[in-house]
């Protein structure tokens, strides 16, 4: 009997119930698992649940049998393909060795600032994107944005051709109208002419920029990014007397306070962040030491998950709880200092022990208020020059204003010709901003884009994009260290950079995108240039930290006007679409997000106490008005949600391609205004009579009523190094299955939970790197994802306020694999090396190997996920490694450890005669995490960092007790909580 089969199904709005079923039952992964719901229980009582379904009641014996014996046929025939011819070169370029892949550095960009990448190409094509460990934005890793990048490469429905008013024209017609146009600026000035840019800290951008100002002096430049937050720059100009970037150093901070900053999951430094982060949470042994992360936020984020104590609160609240702090920490606190933290003094004591060696972050999306309160702690502190540090900002440019400002000198007349260089205003504009009225306006109206978007439509000219892989640019990184962009392959569907567009306005017709940027880095040497483009960085390009002076007094928080209703919402940009221009990637719509492991469409996420208030279930229809609009939205109950909180995601309901158009949900840009475009009171939430499909993963692969996720304290870790053997069974020592021996390697992986953030840039990178299929929202509805990787997200504690686990599950790679007896053709074979392989060719689909496997972690292909027609498949189809087999209809597949990669190491040590060096192997999974949780290496080499992390005394393998003996294991998560702060248990090794 499960542990959990005997509750009693309540409703999922029952919070007392569900309040009594989370008491000494832990972890649990949803509000239905406690509720017990039906869906829960349908995901969990059938490995395939879809197909139960699609199945007549009644089914009799010999049906049965006919249909399986149909299945055994046809999947036999996936093995049978149409013969087809390959050509050679003709002229083999001389540095192109076939099925020998090229690396380049280069840039991505994320919300204007660079983050370098190592971008792998095979035979000029790119197929993955590493991070490069030279950068200091990345360190090696990525997220998932750039992992998919390459797919947004080949898209097929990017912009192919310029546009003129609608209809194709060549790029040489518009190159005709922009040298009318620039004669006629010429004689004006510039008269009437504005541009509408990004954010952008490209040095190339700024002197072009500078430039036409000096060819047109009446040129006003204005910037829209839905996702800027000005916040930083107020605050610090007020206290400083200019606009300044805080950088903070992560790793030497022993007290960490976030008020409501996501710094883990959000910004361009997050991956700098993470990986300083997780580094001060490594503990192997008793007296190793840890930071400690307090965080008050106003929606669950992956660094509230993180943090040893977590608060949510109403948006609104934060500035009165940054200012209690700062109070208690000038005046010595009293007992009413810290009301609605419920941290009492073991914050501020915290924050003042550690002195120097403590930061307190704001959030960017709050006031300019808390930044300045957080500043002057700091400063309070002696944190500034240690942990924080301000430089100049990288995309410091000047500009004249915002897309309001340009709306309004449209409008007044003043602007009649607007080019717009990237963004999408007729999408992402405030609520209270009417673009398309003001753009009609316009004599001339130019866009430029990946994608034929709402301002495209609008615009009497169009012109294509090129991709940042296609590109000559340069970009700057959070801390100001340059890099060069260069391109991996010429423009697809013809292309244009935003320098050359530029140029093109400054009377440069046939500008060269190269040659624009080596303009810019003309002091730079040919060798020094060299060095550059293959490092992935400027030497001597950080921006060097600037002395502050902190003022005595930082002013008061705005007045804010009281409404009667308080309920609050609070928007937030989706951790992958961003703010849509992603929309069309079917791997970041498919892939869970870290929290609420939504797929495919947004939610309105509210807390349980909010929904049992106003008697809301998980997907029911709620429609939410503020300022004389209004949106439909489902609901979804969030644990760790603020109560009287709503939380909207921005980046859905684009229309920009096919897959966008497949995803749910709404567009949280029609309640967004112009003077709250991040958190808002007066929101009025009327529920209505129907309900929409939420697509969630978070039910899939359950494995429940077993001691899943393993976690201590510190303390409790110091006293008992071993905890993760409390109240867990012994694993068997005695096994029917046959033993292995191993001559050469044995792989192994080692995974520390105290150090998973949950991102996701491991199930991204491991879908990239081994061709994983999506599959639609339909089919992810029913369980039939395809990701060989998934992290499970688990809660423990009370449903209002619990805390977070994430587990990455990938294959286990078991000694005693159960699948491997199962299999009737040999498809799920042991390999010399440890390896539980699957051979996709000899697999009939009988998918016994799923059902025998505990971990729930072989996928099947139910459908023909993959396209294989070259006419049907489009450009699409580039993005595969050619190093790993692209599966069909009818066969089963799963983690491998990449052994692609382990083939390819191997090779090489023989060509060069020598063993594999220890850490030479590194998996797509590994290679991408920024905080450095996976290790993966040679069990069978003494010393090795895989064999020194299973030494580890909270070291434990998933479900040991079935004597599978997995080769993939865990060190259990340790947090580091304040004794004097109570409702945290000392150790759980619980049941998933």
């Amino acid at each position: 009997m499960s542990a959990i089969a005997d509750i009693k199904p309540v409703s999922v709005s029952d919070l007392a119930a569900l309040r009594r079923a989370a008491t000494g039952r832990e972890p649990w992964r949803s509000l239905d698992e406690l509720a017990d719901t039906a869906e829960f229980r349908r995901f969990v009582e059938a490995e395939f649940p879809a197909i139960a379904e699609r199945l007549p009641f009644g089914l009799d014996r010999r049906t049965l049998l006919k249909l399986m014996g149909a299945s055994l046929s046809l999947a036999g025939l996936t093995a049978c393909s149409e013969a087809e011819r390959i050509v050679p070169y003709v002229r083999q370029p001389e540095d192109i060795i076939p099925g020998k892949p090229l690396y380049y550095a280069t840039a991505l960009s994320n919300d204007g600032h660079g983050i370098g990448a190592l971008v792998e190409s095979h035979e000029g094509r790119p197929t993955k994107v590493e991070g490069n460990p030279d950068h200091p934005a990345s360190r090696g890793a990525t997220d998932a944005i750039m992992q998919a990048a390459v797919l947004s490469l080949f898209d097929p429905e990017r912009s192919r051709t310029p546009l003129r008013q609608g209809e194709p024209a060549s790029y040489g017609d518009f190159l005709k109208d922009m040298a009318k146009l620039a004669g006629g600026l010429a004689a004006s000035g510039g008269q009437g002419l504005a541009l509408l840019i990004e954010a952008t800290t490209s040095p190339t951008t700024k002197a072009q920029i500078g430039s036409l100002k000096q060819r047109y002096p009446k040129l006003r430049v204005f910037r829209h990014d839905p996702l800027a937050a000005s916040a930083n720059e107020q605050a610090t100009a007020k206290l400083f007397g200019r606009p300044l970037t805080p950088i903070y150093h992560v790793d030497r901070a022993d007290v960490i306070v976030s008020l409501d900053a996501d710094f883990l999951g959000e910004g361009p430094g997050r991956l700098a962040y993470a990986r300083d982060f997780a580094q001060r949470r490594r503990v192997r042994k008793p007296t190793d030491m840890m930071n400690r992360l307090y965080v008050v936020e106003s929606t669950p984020t992956i660094t509230g998950a993180a943090a040893d104590h977590r608060r949510a609160v109403r948006p609104s609240l934060v500035e009165g709880i940054a200012a209690s702090i700062k109070a208690a920490l000038e005046s010595g606190h009293d007992a009413a200092s810290l009301p609605s933290l419920g941290m009492e003094y073991a914050l501020v004591d915290d924050l003042r022990e550690a002195g120097r060696n403590a930061l307190v972050v704001p959030g960017a999306h709050q006031t300019p208020f808390v930044h300045a309160v957080a500043f002057a702690t700091n400063v309070r502190l002696g944190a500034v020059g240690n942990t924080l540090d301000f430089i100049e900002p990288p995309h410091a440019m000047p500009i004249d204003g915002d897309l309001a400002a340009l709306c309004q000198a449209v409008t007044s007349g003043s602007v009649d010709t607007a080019i717009v260089l990237g963004s999408n205003p007729l999408h992402t504009a405030p609520s209270d901003v009417d673009v398309r009225k003001a753009f009609l306006k316009l004599k001339l109206l130019v866009h430029w884009g990946l994608y034929r978007d709402e301002t495209a439509f609008l615009a009497q000219w169009h012109i294509p994009a090129a991709h940042e892989l296609e590109s000559w640019s340069d970009i700057r990184a959070y801390d100001g260290t340059a890099s060069i962009v260069q391109p991996l392959i010429q423009p697809l569907f013809g292309g244009k950079s935003l320098h050359q567009l530029l140029a093109a306005l400054g009377g440069e017709f046939d500008a060269d995108m190269q040659a624009l940027v080596r303009q810019t880095w003309a002091d730079m040497d040919e060798a020094g240039w060299r060095k550059a483009l293959r490092d992935g960085v400027i030497p001597n390009s950080v921006i060097a930290p600037v002395v502050v002076s902190m003022p005595a007094d930082i002013g008061d928080p705005a007045p804010h006007a009281p409404v009667a209703n308080r309920l609050e919402v609070r928007f937030e940009a989706d951790p992958w679409l961003r703010d849509g221009r992603n929309a069309n990637s079917p791997w970041l719509q498919e892939l869970p997000r870290p929290l609420s492991k939504l797929v495919w469409g947004n939610a309105a996420l509210i807390s349980p106490a909010t929904a049992q208030r106003l008697g809301l279930e998980n997907g029911q229809v709620i429609n939410l008005a503020r300022g004389g609009k209004d949106l439909d939205a489902p609901a979804w109950i969030m644990p760790g949600q603020p109560d009287d909180t709503v939380t909207l995601s921005l980046g859905f309901r684009r229309k920009i391609g096919s897959v966008a158009a497949l995803s749910g949900g709404y567009d949280a840009f029609i309640l967004r205004t112009t003077e709250a475009p991040w958190f808002a009171d007066g929101l009025v939430l009327t529920a209505r009579d129907g309900s929409a499909r939420v697509v969630t993963t978070q039910h899939h692969q359950a494995m429940e009523g077993r001691a899943i996720v393993r976690h201590a304290t510190l303390d409790a870790f110091r006293q008992d190094p071993h905890f993760v053997r409390d109240g867990v069974p012994p694993a068997p020592t005695e096994s029917l299955y046959r033993d292995w021996t191993y001559d050469q390697e044995a792989w192994g992986m080692s995974i520390d939970l105290s150090a998973c953030i949950g991102c996701m840039a491991c199930v991204s990178a491991c879908q990239a790197e081994n061709n994983i299929a999506t599959v639609g929202p339909d089919e992810a509805a029913r369980g039939h994802e395809m990701h060989w990787l998934r992290i499970d997200r688990y809660y423990a504690g009370a449903v209002d306020d619990p805390d977070t686990f994430f587990q990455p599950v990938p294959c286990m790679h078991c000694e005693k694999a159960p699948c491997e007896a199962v299999c009737p053709v040999n498809a799920t074979i042991h390999t010399h090396d440890g390896l539980n392989a699957q051979v996709y060719n000899r697999c009939i689909g009988t998918r016994y190997c799923s059902q025998n496997c505990p971990y729930k972690v072989r996928r099947f292909n139910f459908l023909e996920y993959q396209e294989f027609d070259k006419d049907s498949a489009g450009p699409r189809q580039a993005v595969h490694n050619p190093d790993v087999t692209v599966r069909s209809r009818g066969v089963m597949e799963k983690c491998t450890y990449c052994v692609q990669r382990v083939a390819e190491k191997r090779i090489r040590a023989q060509i060069e005669n020598r063993e594999i060096a220890d850490g030479e192997v590194v998996t797509a999974c590994q290679q991408a995490c920024p905080t450095q949780t996976i290790i993966f290496g040679d069990l069978n080499r003494k010393g090795s960092q895989v064999s020194r992390e299973k030494a580890a005394p909270h070291n434990y393998a998933l479900l040991e007790e079935l004597n599978t003996r997995p080769r993939t294991t865990y060190l259990g998560k340790i947090t580091n909580p304040n004794a004097g702060i109570g409702g945290k248990p000392g150790t759980e090794t619980g049941d998933g």
